[in-house]
């Protein structure tokens, strides 16, 4: 694979495979990369350094001067954790050119947008639910972390200007979701150096959004993102990433203790997401953050409050580092683009105009624990996904994990996130809506729907809609949903989806009631994607083979309820490669409620095939319809047993264990 650019007026230390058997990376490389990142990013600096105006494809909703606030907000973190983390040494002379912008910056804020050329320098006005509420969490957060080298020095008159710019943070409206945690850490910073009253409404701005917060909390160490079921990586690098830093720096033994214990809940099964080479999940907005997801392994670090130890860690920190800067995450310049490897606007969100990348900043908090940490001291330890097969349950998300030795690929089985508002049903997104996503693939954004059940009504197919968690267990997860067209519920129509795991084999069972007879019903399987792709379909299975990198296998053989198959080719790909292709399953609905079964597989192994039984025997599935509900009597290929209940009334039950006497009760059962 040829490098990507290395960071401009970088180069990066020789590798310590010794220390690092996995990635070759130690402390000195995340800080030679640290270094690239910013002196790259400050050649676009603007008059007096107040704006960091980065060249991209399109600005942001919030425009150019936003944008630059954000240029100057996000990489002023990352000098932050890379002056702080060294004790004050700034050998690139980062903290006063940033001193210098913080001047000019909020001598006189702006309210015009567009009056860059007339006033180059001046920050936008902070007002109600705008972007620079962001971005002052971030100013404040890196003034918080260097207070004694660049707050300290300041001119009294310049920390009056700033003080007076962040504390319209504490009186102004955020977003309702975790934008409640930027007035936290402007507050927190500000009950510091503030006085009198600014400092009084520093502390009751912290004590309200810590409450409003306290609302989302959903148990094991999950948050759901302000709607009743938006669950990604927001819960690793804003609600735990700022409440952990805010008690760590304030020395607050109570909050830490609070957000401690939630951390190392979180990290326990946090760690499973990430790939056997440390690449993260793909799943949830704002991926172009890209290694931002290894904020949360280092604040656990940091904090002593991490179920994961210190070779692991870091095994998985510099995996996530290591894997964009190889695969084209930086340009020609040493500037991070917007999209997942390389550029990929598909994925990107509205509100990320050139500069959001640089939230990735978050991931060099591991800056702060020093040189003699065992985070950086103890040999490199394989990641979880590399140890061996594994299947781990998230209940709170709905989430069953899935990941696989041989090829290093986990799974998010996905029965429980949506992003879906309480009171209105939008378009199905991608990066949420999916049956499953994983470390090795990406979503369709166009075109028919990459995992996906569907229904088809009057040649439309309909999308999920908001979700209804159904539990999940060992092996297992389940949950049900109204099927919609254009954001309307098919009157009286209903969808049970459980899906089985075990190894790099997937059962996925769906149960549809109240359809009209003869609509035909697709369950598509995971899109693979390459430099180039293969297809081939025979009766009821449909596999895809994309090569490139490595070569992946998408397949999918029908069980009951399907009777034929086809692949669907996506020739703009998807954020892992320029071509693309799934397979799909049809069948029909009868008369009454009817049963649909998958068999899947998602294999990058070195021995994967097109063939359904070629990496083993399928599981056997025995479909008995009953009164009220329909049971699958499911026998893998190792011996182990489940049965599954799938009820007409919506409900679902999965029974581990001998099967008894009539169906269920002979094992352990578990209940959605």
């Amino acid at each position: 694979m040829p490098e990507s650019p290395l960071p401009c007026e970088s180069s990066l230390p020789p590798e310590d495979r010794d220390l690092s058997p996995w990635t070759g990376w130690t402390r000195a490389h995340w800080e030679a990369v640290a270094d690239g990142l910013l002196l790259a990013a400050l050649r676009h600096a603007g008059p007096e350094q107040a704006l960091v105006n980065l060249p991209g494809p399109r600005p942001s909703r919030s425009g150019t001067r936003s944008d630059g606030l954000e240029g100057f907000a996000r990489t002023f973190l990352l000098a932050a954790f890379r002056v702080a983390g060294a004790g004050g040494d700034d050998p690139h002379g980062l903290l006063p050119r940033y001193a210098a912008g913080l001047a000019a910056g909020t001598r006189t804020p702006t309210a015009d947008p567009d009056a860059t050329a007339q006033d180059p320098v001046s920050w936008p006005v902070v007002t109600d639910r705008s972007q620079p509420i962001v971005e002052a969490a971030s100013v404040a957060l890196a003034l918080r972390l260097t207070r004694p080298w660049l707050w300290d020095t300041l001119d009294p008159a310049v920390r009056e200007h700033v003080r007076v710019w962040l504390r319209e943070v504490l009186v102004r409206a955020p977003v309702e979701n975790n934008w409640w945690f930027f007035p936290v850490t402007v507050g927190g910073f500000l009950t510091e150096v503030g006085e009198g009253e600014d400092a009084d409404l520093a502390v009751r701005t912290v004590a309200r959004g810590l409450d409003r917060i306290e609302t989302w909390y959903r148990g094991d160490g999950w948050y759901t993102d302000g709607r009743p079921r938006a669950f990604d990586h927001y819960n690793g690098w804003a609600f735990h990433l700022y409440p952990v830093l805010h008690a760590y720096l304030g020395g607050d033994r109570a909050l830490a203790d609070r957000y401690g214990a939630r951390l190392e809940s979180y990290l326990a099964g946090y760690a499973a997401t990430f790939g056997a080479d440390g690449v993260p999940m793909h799943q949830g907005r704002s991926l172009t953050y890209r290694f931002a997801a290894a904020a949360p392994l280092w604040a656990g670090a940091l904090t002593g409050r991490t179920p994961i130890s210190p070779g692991t860690t870091r095994r998985l920190a510099s995996g996530a580092l290591r894997h964009f800067l190889d695969r084209g995450a930086l340009d020609a310049d040493g500037l991070l683009t917007l999209g997942w490897h390389g550029p990929y606007l598909p994925a990107v969100q509205t509100y990320s105009g050139p500069a959001s990348p640089y939230w990735a900043s978050k991931a060099f908090l591991g800056l702060l624990l020093p040189a003699d940490h065992p985070v950086w001291t103890a040999p490199e330890e394989p990641a979880p996904a590399a140890r061996a097969d594994a299947v781990l349950p998230l209940p709170a998300p709905g989430w069953l994990i899935q990941s696989t030795a041989a090829d290093g690929i986990v799974r998010l089985h996905n029965h429980g996130s949506d992003d879906q508002f309480a009171d209105e049903t939008l378009p199905d997104d991608p990066l949420y809506a999916r049956l499953g996503h994983s470390t090795a693939t990406a979503p369709v954004h166009t075109g028919p729907a990459d995992q996906h059940l569907a229904l088809v009504v009057d040649g439309a197919p309909t999308e999920r809609g908001p979700i209804r968690p159904l539990g999940t267990g060992p092996g297992w997860a389940a949950s049900a949903h109204r099927p919609h067209t254009a954001g309307t519920e098919l009157p009286g129509v209903d969808v049970v989806s459980v899906v089985l795991a075990r190894g790099a084999q997937e059962l996925h069972a769906h149960l549809v009631t109240g359809a009209a007879p003869g609509t035909e019903a697709r369950h598509s399987g995971w899109a693979v994607a390459g430099e180039r792709t293969t297809a081939r379909s025979v009766g009821r299975t449909a596999s895809v083979r994309a090569t490139g990198e490595r070569s992946l296998v998408s397949l999918l053989h029908g069980g009951p309820g399907f009777d034929s198959a086809w692949t669907v080719d996506v020739a703009e790909g998807t954020a892992f490669g320029p071509r693309a292709g799934f397979p799909v399953l049809s069948g029909t609905v009868g008369d009454g409620p009817s049963v649909f079964v998958a068999h899947a597989r998602l294999d990058g192994s070195t021995r994967a095939s097109d063939e359904p039984e070629a990496s083993g025997p399928l599981p056997e599935v025995e479909l008995q319809a009953l009164a009220a509900d329909f049971q699958l009597r499911v026998v893998w290929p190792d011996g182990g047993r489940q049965l599954v209940r799938l009820r007409i009334d919506g409900g679902a039950e999965v029974c581990e264990g001998e099967f008894g006497e009539g169906g269920f009760g002979g094992g352990a059962a578990a209940t959605g």
